[in-house]
């Protein structure tokens, strides 16, 4: 298994996280949408599902961090990571994201026979929020609840600690006072 790392910086009105978005190529060789949830399970990654893909629009979860395992197949996302802020990336069956919340996230293409498996850390109930429908206001309260959430206890694809998320910078607003200034300089 190999692991690579996203970080991310708040963009516009998504938050993005302090937290490397990571992703971990054939942590289940093989896939099968069984053994991802199980394993996801067994790593206190409850509340699990399986779709032909996940939302075709960008969205990002303030409430949990989200897994995301491909089961069967492959499937293309554009994600709020990376140099520049959006990075298109592919996984394919076995393959697992460990997305923390405030991550934009959007399926863009995926081989017909797709079937991705999600979970979310400790079985939290998951948000839907899209950036083109918040104002200033709501973008705080999301902001505020990502710093709320604390570090999973362990990863859902290798059931180790989140060292990568232990090891990430501190914020202390969430790029809240980022985003204020850059807003107040253009009024």
């Amino acid at each position: 298994m190999k692991t690579e790392a996203y970080t991310s910086r708040p963009d516009g009105m998504i938050p993005n996280s302090r937290f490397p978005l990571l992703v971990h190529r054939n942590a289940l060789p093989g896939g099968g949408a069984e053994a991802v949830k199980a394993r996801f399970r067994a790593n206190g990654w409850g509340n699990n599902w399986e779709y032909p893909g996940v939302y075709h629009y960008p969205h990002f979860h303030s409430t949990t961090h989200e897994c995301l395992g491909c089961a069967r197949g492959w499937m293309a996302f554009r994600l709020s990571v990376g140099q520049g802020g959006w990075t298109t990336l592919r996984v394919d069956a076995g393959d697992v994201i460990v997305m923390p919340a405030g991550v934009s996230h959007e399926h863009v293409d995926a081989s017909e026979d797709i079937l991705m498996c999600g979970g979310y850390a400790g079985g939290r109930d998951w948000d839907n929020i899209q950036e083109a429908h918040l104002t200033p206001e709501l973008y705080q309260i999301a902001c505020k609840s990502i710093m709320s959430l604390p570090i999973p206890d362990r990863d859902p694809a290798t059931g180790e600690p989140m060292y990568d998320w232990h090891d990430a910078s501190s914020s202390v607003d969430g790029g809240w006072n980022e985003w204020r200034d850059g807003l107040n300089a253009t009024t």
